[in-house]
């Protein structure tokens, strides 16, 4: 999932016209919900590029999230492990709420696409479920460069580490995958396309911004997931497509909250 060769030139413009359109008539208004009011400029038509981008990513994050828990491998693995895909799905569906009440406007995409065999295979569900958490990580860092205030920026961090955290419990999830589910899965594949060990499970000494310095280049990323065309081109499965469902979440703990842009 090479964000150069996912998709060609005009699918990646219309993918960003798309997202573009989400965000009109936001950017252009100094008055924004007070979660908005970062300093006393609020936010540039840069940070809202960012935050809807974002929003693609946590709609699809939840869509992901949701469809695991109803896979054929999920009812086999531990209790702890099947709470922590349930926990993720809360608070990625956190983070989107919280970006939308920032943009004013929902994601422009609810419509997603996978790899064929996403939710059968527990391989393939833990490679793209590690890959999109990569993409995740990477692009919230590239908030954490460009966004235009303090407050942006370190609520980027704050939600990147969350990010980190489900990289992590991903892999470890992978051994404990049921021998009837190909299981216990020790290699996954993230975004980088490089077979890694899950053991230990937390290998990263510093996370991954795969270079990223665009938020252009997480959308590239995302490209197949979103746009029928793209999918078809990265061989994805096209014959079947998972609609993003909100939701109200309830976080695991109340101390772990957003509450305020100071915590």
């Amino acid at each position: 999932m090479d964000s150069d060769t996912v998709a060609g030139t005009t699918d990646r413009r219309t993918f960003l016209g798309r997202a573009g359109v989400a965000a009109a008539g936001v950017a252009a208004f100094g008055a924004l919900p007070a979660l908005a009011r970062a300093d006393a400029g609020g936010v540039t038509p840069g940070d809202i590029d960012i935050l809807v981008a974002a929003e693609i990513a946590e709609a699809l994050a939840v869509t992901t999230y949701t469809n695991i828990t109803l896979a054929p491998f999920f009812a086999n693995l531990a209790s702890d492990d099947q709470g922590y895909i349930e926990a993720a799905r809360q608070e990625e569906m956190s983070h989107y709420l919280l970006e939308q009440s920032v943009t004013g406007k929902p994601s422009p995409f609810t419509t997603f696409y996978y790899p064929p065999n996403m939710f059968t295979s527990a391989q393939t569900t833990l490679n793209v479920l590690v890959s999109l958490e990569d993409a995740f990580i990477a692009a919230y860092l590239v908030g954490v460069r460009q966004f235009s205030h303090d407050d942006l920026r370190v609520t980027a961090a704050r939600i990147m580490g969350i990010e980190s955290d489900h990289r992590t419990l991903a892999r470890v999830v992978a051994p404990g995958v049921a021998a009837e589910d190909g299981g216990p899965i020790e290699q996954v594949t993230g975004i980088q396309g490089v077979a890694e060990s899950v053991d230990p499970p937390n290998d990263n000494g510093y996370e991954r911004t795969l270079g990223w310095t665009k938020i252009d280049q997480a959308i590239a990323a995302l490209l197949p997931f979103a746009d029928k065309a793209a999918a078809g081109s990265a061989g994805f499965d096209t014959s079947k497509a998972y609609t993003f469902e909100p939701f109200t979440p309830t976080l695991p703990n109340p101390l772990g909250e957003f509450h305020s842009f100071t915590g």
